[in-house]
């Protein structure tokens, strides 16, 4: 069992009503016992201990929301030695994270985030770490944790840190500027592409009740198999047998923002000719930053008007909303 299973199963018997669960099955030899106000913190470099909910708060919404208002007190952030433990700092970290994201409101979220960037601030170092974790999770690509909404609220404070260099601020001042583009229930940005017959168009003179926007490179293994699966994707093509002379149910438009067109003209031919296919010329939206492409496929799904309806999605989530709109 994972780590990361192994504190999923913990958690849910936690808010049944256990009132202990660890990070970490590892037994700590010294323990180190305070008193802070009227809360006990267990101070140790073995075990990662999560607070003691009170005995009183029996639902699981509400000791879901204590969990996370607490889940670092019991956590020493002046051991910068913790740091080079990611078996408990960091293990605790994507537990947290889980957590947030599984059993609790946006809006606790929200809170509890708020309450873990204070505690950050105890230490210079903790800090730049904790903050490097929040990128990682929250931000990177690949994270499975990723969640823009998240991180937005992280960098809405990072960015006004006195703890961080400037060389970190100004990374994620960039960032909040980036994760601030193409937000959910906003209009994207509008750009320009063309098709490999030269004709030029631009995103908003498509007319389609819905658009899965595919920024991609052909030279990309990742893509070609999330191309496929859209190819191959049910809900996908049902929606699409939905077009007709007097209505676009679905377009899919898919654009190659690099500089290599003859590696795309190559790739050209696995594309459906019922899509729209084309690249930036100029690369226009890379040079202007108009959307976050940190990372190939990205799959926009936006709406007649062009709002984002799902942002950097998963093929599952776009498939997911076809199959109830349908």
């Amino acid at each position: 069992m994972s780590m990361k299973s192994v504190c999923t199963y913990f958690f849910l018997f936690f808010i049944l009503g256990a009132t202990a669960c660890s990070s970490s099955r590892k037994a700590s030899s010294n323990v180190e016992l305070k008193r802070a106000g009227s809360s006990t913190q267990i101070v140790s470099e073995n075990i990662f201990h999560l607070p003691q909910i009170p005995e009183d708060i029996t639902s699981p919404e509400e000791r879901g929301k204590f969990l996370v208002m607490h889940y670092w007190d019991r956590f020493d952030f002046s051991n910068e030695r913790l740091i080079s433990r990611p078996e408990i700092t960091e293990q605790a970290f994507v537990d947290y994270i889980h957590i947030l994201q599984n059993y609790v409101s946006f809006e606790d979220a929200k809170k509890s985030l708020h309450y873990t960037l204070k505690k950050m601030k105890e230490n210079d170092a903790m800090h730049a770490y904790f903050a490097s974790l929040f990128e990682k999770y929250l931000y990177e690509p690949n994270s499975p944790f990723r969640n823009e909404e998240f991180y937005l609220v992280v960098l809405k404070q990072l960015i006004k840190s006195s703890s961080l260099s400037k060389a970190e601020k100004s990374k994620y001042k960039f960032q909040l500027s980036m994760v601030n583009k193409n937000r959910v229930g906003k209009k994207a940005a509008n750009f320009n592409y063309t098709l490999a017959s030269g004709e030029t168009l631009s995103l908003y003179s498509i007319k389609s009740d819905y658009l899965l926007l595919i920024f991609f490179d052909p030279e990309c293994s990742t893509c070609d198999a999330v191309i496929r699966q859209i190819k191959e994707s049910e809900s996908v093509n049902n929606a699409m047998k939905m077009n007709s002379p007097t209505r676009t149910m679905l377009t899919v438009l898919t654009v190659y923002p690099g500089e290599n067109l003859n590696v795309w003209l190559d790739y050209l031919p696995q594309l459906p000719a019922e899509w729209t296919n084309a690249y930036d010329q100029g690369m226009v939206i890379t040079k202007k930053n108009l959307y976050d492409i940190n990372a190939y496929p990205i799959l926009y799904l936006l709406d007649k008007n062009k709002k984002v309806i799902l942002k950097d999605s998963p093929l599952e989530a776009v498939e997911g909303f076809f199959s109830v709109s349908s």
